[in-house]
């Protein structure tokens, strides 16, 4: 039995996606570091029993590593984010998204960051996409190109907030996070950027260029389910409705944090969102015009028709599509490198 804490909890919202599951524990018990935990919360998905055989036959590898809960209800993606927090004894929740993997040498990189930096209260990662198979890398994504450290306060938030919107290597002090617990951002698919948000008002966070996560490309969203989603969401892809919901979430995070702190943060991140926008209507480029022009016309009803840059990807992804502004994004990235001082937010290939 541990009788310390751990450094890491290791947490991981189940639901579904059982084929991917064994691989991703696998890539967690390669690590060359052991003072973590792993928490599994089955959020009471059809595939609860197969979930369940797989984490059984892996506990009995690796005993009293593992702690398990299922879900008496499906609480949904926000309200299995606090619940992972409410359930870890780490010192940090290293969370990974249910299909996903964890890097070589991932946890112990990261406990050197920790050690290294006082107050740390987050970990920004890097991180890559892949297609079918871990070496067929489609797209990584690095901030910068060298360690950095921000101090805790406004100049934290700005640069972690939008950056945390991919669950998979989201690192951050658990005693702090679960402090922060509430129930008012289920549904938007964001809680993490209000853990965000709580967190670096009093802690530092640490960037590092070293990719600590592999995020598995083409897996349609299972959000939808539960009640508090319901009507927001469609299981199996992200509609027109969707993405509207899950900006204006990410906006009402922020307003709330600038009414409870008096921050005045929230212009600031919208302009962040507008440098950054081609993600947000990327799957949404097959729409015939009308429907399109729609959804370009309610994301500028939010704000964003301040920002040229906004009307930008939203005129030149849909003339050029998918494939071809992907396209354009690449041969920017191969001339420019990854310097993010010189024209990569342009494109928004961050």
């Amino acid at each position: 039995m541990r009788t310390e804490r751990a450094k890491f909890s290791v947490c991981i919202p189940a639901y579904n996606r059982a084929r991917h599951l064994r691989a991703l524990l696998d890539s967690i018990f390669c690590q060359d570091y052991r003072n973590f935990e792993v928490v599994i919360c089955e959020d009471d998905s059809p595939e609860r029993k197969q979930i369940a055989a797989i984490v059984a036959d892996c506990a009995s590898r690796y005993p009293n590593v593992i702690q398990y809960f299922e879900n008496e209800q499906n609480l949904g993606y926000d309200g299995n984010i606090r619940n992972l927090v409410a359930r870890a004894g780490g010192k940090f929740c290293f969370f990974m998204g249910n299909d996903d993997l964890m890097c070589p040498g991932a946890l112990s990189h990261t406990a050197r960051i920790i050690d290294r930096y006082p107050d740390i209260g987050f970990v920004l990662k890097s991180y890559a996409w892949f297609d079918s198979a871990p070496d067929e890398i489609n797209q990584e994504v690095r901030y910068f190109n060298e360690e950095r450290l921000f101090a805790a306060g406004n100049g934290a938030v700005m640069v972690c907030f939008r950056r945390s919107g991919v669950i998979s290597g989201y690192i951050v002090d658990r005693d702090s996070a679960h402090a922060a617990a509430t129930d008012r951002f289920d549904g938007t698919l964001y809680y993490q950027l209000h853990l965000t948000a709580s967190v670096l008002a009093r802690k530092n966070a640490v960037f590092t260029p070293q990719t600590l996560v592999l995020c598995r490309n083409g897996e349609p969203p299972d959000f939808g389910i539960s009640s508090i989603e319901a009507g927001k969401f469609v299981p199996g892809r992200y509609t027109p409705e969707a993405r509207l919901q899950m900006v204006e979430g990410a906006l009402a995070i922020i307003r709330y944090h600038d009414q409870t702190t008096r921050r005045q943060l929230t212009s600031a991140v919208m302009h962040d969102y507008a440098n950054y926008f081609y993600p947000y209507i990327k799957d949404q480029l097959s729409l015939n015009r009308s429907g399109f022009f729609h959804l370009y016309l309610r994301f500028a009803k939010m704000g964003f028709y301040r920002y040229p840059i906004f009307h930008f990807y939203c005129l030149a992804a849909y003339l050029l599509g998918e494939k071809g502004f992907d396209a354009v994004t690449r041969r920017v990235r191969e001339h420019l490198g990854r310097s993010p001082q010189f024209g990569i937010k342009q494109l928004g290939v961050e």
